[in-house]
């Protein structure tokens, strides 16, 4: 059934969202747990969507601060290095390609060499707008992203619809006041307004007062 959002912006996710980078957030994640010995079901459980100096803070809780935004540095410069098979999530292009005319941005936990990077490697269109690590001094679920992306634009944060697909995206829209659609099927235990498998089909209509999305 097809859902209608009637908004004045769209705020999008990258990595899960607009990307399918799983392969390669793995692979870096698992390489650096190993020497830690953590688990690697927990490792995947909470790194999604977070910066990664707030993962690191969740899974070494005891380790100072300062270690955990060194090594996040490290680790965001590795990972734009490694994009092998990093693709586009079904349908991103296209939708990326109608919001062109329309207020839009990108906000992501990763940094802009990755994003560029990840982005690049999909052959994706990088919005003007991205609201990256750089910008912010919360990682989500913290709301401070999508707020910053909805003022930037000068949109109220209700008048926002967001794309999404951790839970920590998906929590931190939501702190924001703001609609999620949830990308992919995972995202339905997060309790999005709707559930995607990815982004093929949405219908974008514009008027005076907005734009008009119907999805699904």
């Amino acid at each position: 059934m097809t859902k209608t959002f009637h908004v004045r912006a769209v705020l999008l996710d990258m990595d899960g969202t607009l990307v399918d980078s799983t392969a390669a957030v793995e692979r870096t994640w698992l390489a650096w747990a190993e020497p830690h010995g953590l688990d690697p079901a927990r490792v995947l459980e909470v790194v999604h969507g977070r910066q990664g100096y707030e993962s690191m803070a969740i899974l070494l809780p005891d380790r100072p601060h300062e270690l955990n935004i060194a090594e996040n540095a490290v680790m965001l410069a590795d990972e734009a290095e490694d994009v092998a098979g990093v693709v586009a999530v079904g349908g991103a292009g296209d939708l990326l390609r109608d919001l062109l005319p329309h207020p839009h941005a990108i906000v992501t936990s990763a940094d802009v060499p990755l994003m560029r990077a990840r982005m690049n490697a999909a052959q994706l269109q990088i919005p003007a707008l991205h609201i990256t690590a750089e910008n912010v001094t919360a990682s989500k679920p913290h709301p401070e992203g999508f707020l910053l992306g909805a003022s930037r634009l000068g949109v109220d944060p209700a008048d926002c619809l967001v794309f999404e697909d951790s839970e920590a995206g998906i929590a931190a829209a939501k702190a924001a006041g703001m609609r999620v659609v949830g990308v992919g099927a995972a995202s339905a235990a997060h309790e999005p307004d709707l559930v995607v498998a990815d982004l093929t089909g949405i219908v974008i209509e514009a008027d005076a007062t907005g734009l008009t999305l119907m999805i699904g």
